[in-house]
């Protein structure tokens, strides 16, 4: 079948995902990951993995849209008050969900030790999509929603160092090779350092750009460049676009005032591609594994979920940070997907010895958490009261006189550029 309209097929299944999703009151990622599940092998294997594969520039776009989206929440001026706090919190919900990974593999299932820490590693990073498109639609404002996203982004870094030990560490008990700490850390520090600083030039000259643009076209041409070049240089390089786009829009958000009109530009073309990379997540996710994964991917599932639940409780509470945080955190923070599967290609590479189980639970772990993990971050919105309040505001506003309608798009504008 041609692949335009393939590709067209996906995008009107996704939006009838999105709208069957909204009817029984689920978030819309829920909608277009289930409905792509359909399109899968598991049932019309409409979308094979072929296809999945030639389609990657989808996702990698996307995921390169959503990584800037969240570097416009990291304005230093605010980052300045609760920075430490960030930084605790995320360190220990990376540590819950490693330390408990680890200990349910390697002691209670008697895995092998470089098994079971490097699939407890795998276990850090969460994938940031899911979240902040169920508060984008949800129009969530809050300490929680201003919570989450620097905490995922912080956390692909941690996730980052951590796998990068890990493996070295597997490699030295599996092989007997002979690696130094300072080699252990000198692989991930290299791909975090190098992806800040490309990010940071990058940052510079889409602000210098992005100020002589003659028009919104033209903005928004500039700005999606800006993201294609930050991906294609950090892929070439082995750097991560993550943490490279994460950086470039960190930058344009400190350093020029109406960066807003940047971001709002990626917005407004993003949409369609948010429901493209959904729907092929859904459909490249093949429920037969569920007859392989066994016990062991089922305890690795539960332990990651409690770990970050309990690890994100206690950072919070370390910092005294507000009851709503505390307690709904963690559910926020579930989703897993891009960061994860990148990492299994090293794994395959560098540890082939366990790749095939590893990828298996990991697999597992992420058809679990991509399709309920959207469901969790909207109840954690929800009770935190972070979704209604939105709700109430918006609807009177339509009611009143046109000044207060046009206050009403602008307003809901600038929170859909906060993300």
């Amino acid at each position: 079948m041609n692949v335009l309209l393939k590709i067209a097929i996906v995008l009107v299944v996704g939006i009838i995902g999105g709208r069957v999703a909204r009817l029984v009151k689920l978030p819309n990622v829920s909608g277009y990951l289930v409905f792509g599940l359909l399109l899968g092998p598991s049932f019309f294997n409409f979308i094979s993995p072929a296809d999945v594969q030639s389609f990657n520039i989808i996702n990698e776009l996307a995921l390169a849209a959503i990584a800037f989206s969240i570097g416009n929440e990291f304005v230093l001026k605010e980052m300045k008050k609760i920075g430490k706090s960030i930084f605790i919190i995320t360190l220990m919900e990376v540590i819950g969900a490693v330390l408990l990974v680890f200990c349910i593999l390697f002691f209670v299932f008697r895995q092998p030790f470089a098994f079971s820490i490097v699939i407890a590693s795998m276990s850090a990073a969460t994938a940031p999509a899911a979240t902040l498109l169920v508060m984008k639609q949800y129009n969530a404002k809050g300490p929680l929603t201003r919570t989450i996203l620097p905490v995922v982004a912080l956390d692909d870094v941690f996730g980052i160092v951590v796998f990068g030990i890990a493996l070295s560490v597997a490699k030295i008990v599996t092989y007997k090779q002979q690696l130094s700490v300072v080699s252990m850390m000198f692989g991930p520090l290299i791909e975090i350092a190098g992806s800040v600083g490309i990010g940071f030039v990058l940052g510079l000259l889409l602000s210098w750009l992005s100020q002589k643009a003659s028009g919104r076209d033209e903005l928004q041409a500039i700005a999606l460049a800006a993201i294609g070049v930050a991906t294609g240089i950090s892929l070439l390089l082995n750097m991560s676009p993550l943490l490279t786009c994460i950086v470039m829009g960190t930058v344009l958000v400190n350093i020029q005032q109406n960066s807003i009109r940047v971001f709002d530009s990626v917005n407004s073309f993003a949409a369609p591609i948010y429901i493209l990379f959904f729907t092929l997540a859904g459909a490249s996710l093949d429920l037969s594994i569920l007859k392989t994964v066994g016990l062991m991917g089922i305890a690795y599932v539960l332990a990651r979920g409690l770990g970050k639940i309990a690890g994100a409780w206690a950072g919070a509470a370390m910092v005294k940070a507000e009851p709503a945080v505390r307690k709904y955190l963690g559910l926020g923070l579930l989703p897993q997907g891009g960061i994860s599967i990148g990492l299994m290609v090293l794994v395959r590479q560098q540890l082939p010895d366990y790749a095939v189980a590893i990828n298996t639970i990991i697999m597992f772990s992420v058809l679990i958490y991509e399709t309920s993990g959207p469901i969790f971050a909207k109840i954690a919105l929800k009770k935190a009261g972070e979704i209604g309040i939105e709700e109430k505001v918006r609807k009177p506003r339509r009611k009143g006189k046109k000044k207060s309608k046009v206050s009403s798009q602008k307003s809901e504008s600038c929170i859909i550029d906060k993300g």
